[in-house]
């Protein structure tokens, strides 16, 4: 089984289109009218949906691990510095996420990338 994806609402859309020429399945906060989302509802939002979040965002970041301490549950979360990171090496990151691990592996994980 492969992870879908949640992307917050300022990842690059080269990201999103490059993942789903991949066959990822990827949804993005805009497409799901999350875009105005506060981040605890964003992450609630990726988890009802079954999805691991992908930011840029590190507030989130910080939010999903006080959750993670504090045993609340969610989809899981991969953080990333966007001027640390190139949009092809988040790409491929992200699909072998996609491909290579399931659903379960990230529920409460936080992970940033490069991985």
């Amino acid at each position: 089984m492969s992870v879908a994806l949640y992307m917050d609402v300022h990842v690059h859309a080269a990201v999103t289109e490059q993942l789903c020429r991949r066959g990822v399945d990827v949804v993005t906060a805009q497409d799901d009218g999350a875009h105005q989302f506060p981040d605890d509802q964003l992450l609630e939002r990726s988890t009802r949906l079954g999805r691991v979040l992908f930011t840029y965002d590190i507030r989130l970041k910080a939010l999903a691990e006080d959750w993670q301490r504090r045993g609340k549950p969610f989809g899981g979360l991969v953080w990333g510095h966007p001027m640390r990171l190139t949009i092809g090496r988040i790409v491929a990151d992200l699909e072998l996420i996609a491909k290579a691990t399931d659903p379960p592996e990230w529920q409460g994980v936080v992970d940033q990338m490069p991985l």
